[in-house]
């Protein structure tokens, strides 16, 4: 265990930072877990605005810096397509 102040401090800061960032995550699966229950149903307008909602969150986690900026890409590009795929080819 540490014994400088430094380190006692950091350490507390540690353990902060990850509970946040494990809050964040959670959040984020369950957004996400929603989009792919809507596409699953077959729900467009349901689907469509809970993409909303975990686009935002991953962003938000990206800016804190609790995801990888292309982490966050890369989902996002797969969520949005499975979202635009269920609405079917423009006629």
């Amino acid at each position: 265990m540490a014994r400088h102040p430094s380190a006692l401090k950091r350490h507390r800061q540690s353990l902060k930072r990850r509970a946040r960032n494990a809050a964040r995550r959670s959040n984020i699966r369950t957004r996400v877990r929603k989009v792919r229950e809507s596409i699953e149903k077959k729900d467009s307008a349901a689907a469509r605005e809970q993409l909303k909602q975990a686009v935002s969150s991953l962003m938000r986690a990206r800016g804190k810096g609790v995801l990888h900026k292309r982490t966050v890409a890369r989902r996002i590009a797969r969520l949005s397509r499975a979202v635009h795929r269920l609405a079917g080819p423009k006629v």
